[in-house]
């Protein structure tokens, strides 16, 4: 230990270092009653498009309803989603997160939708520690953005698990997501679901509201990935830049893409992808997702 770290801990005296070592005791307790899990969580990307999808009785709100019913209860749920970009990586550590309305135009019923699930601060500590390459920040004042709340309130309406959210770093490279996700990989079998939010398709430039069945660039830029996550072909996903014209024209912007890079990550090589809503909408949006496990 170097100096200043030592005087500091002096500084403290006993009943600081009583605080800290309570600290520890609870993280150490929590770690060692996650490592009991005897199975592993499924991880999860899903499409998550329009913010409306929350309040409305569709094909993709329904299937996110069949599937909370056939997870496995977690332990809490850890949400990395299109629509928290940050610099450097962070997790929520709120014991009460809220609900973020990060859209406009709606309508006000959207606006009135809470999802008061509770956060889980220790949980956020040992995330923070489970990297080992990556300093990952505990984040006090971010919520839940609609990325995470639109789905997870058709899956657990009942708000009772403690839901957390891990930002995504836009200065970072594609491999620098991936890596992360292969070090976090061992908190789905502590008990945590792990939930990528995004769109493998995502061009909003070129959004038609007209178009049900997509367009026929989108829909190609959907199979190509879908292939390749068949196949396991995780580095071609990665350099995502160097796939086919239709794909760049499908990921214009990698915030949406990326998400599905951390399901990527923690998935098991003995796991098969199993596809659900597998459907291109308003011509440029894809609300293809996956399960593994």
């Amino acid at each position: 230990m170097d100096r200043k770290k030592f005087l500091g801990l002096s500084a403290l005296g006993m009943t600081g270092l009583t605080g800290i070592a309570g600290g520890l005791s609870a993280l150490s307790k929590l770690n060692q009653q996650l490592g009991e899990q005897d199975y592993t969580l499924p991880v999860l990307f899903v499409g998550h498009g329009s913010p409306m999808n929350a309040i409305e009785d569709n094909t993709f709100s329904r299937s996110w309803r069949e599937m909370g019913k056939k997870l496995p209860r977690p332990k809490a749920i850890l949400c990395i989603s299109a629509h928290w970009e940050t610099k450097g990586t962070f997790v929520t550590a709120s014991p009460h997160p809220e609900t973020i309305h990060d859209f406009y135009g709606f309508p006000k019923p959207l606006f009135d939708v809470q999802y008061p699930a509770p956060g889980d601060p220790l949980m956020a500590e040992l995330i923070q520690k489970e990297s080992e390459a990556v300093k990952i920040g505990l984040d006090h004042e971010w919520g839940f953005d609609h990325g995470c709340w639109s789905i997870i309130m058709h899956m657990f309406p009942e708000a009772e698990i403690p839901v957390l959210q891990l930002s995504l770093d836009y200065s970072q490279a594609p491999a620098y997501h991936y890596a992360l996700a292969r070090e976090l990989k061992q908190l789905r079998k502590k008990g945590v679901l792990i939930l990528g939010s995004g769109n493998i398709v995502h061009n909003l430039r070129m959004i038609d509201f007209h178009n049900t069945k997509g367009f026929d660039w989108a829909i190609a830029a959907n199979e190509e990935i879908k292939q390749l996550i068949s196949k396991g072909n995780d580095k071609a996903l990665t350099q995502y830049s160097s796939l086919s014209r239709e794909a760049q024209m499908g990921i214009p912007t990698p915030e949406h893409y990326l998400p599905l890079l951390y399901v990527l990550g923690m998935r098991d090589e003995k796991e098969n992808p199993q596809f659900f809503n597998d459907q291109t909408v308003a011509g440029s949006i894809a609300m293809t997702s996956v399960r593994f496990g």
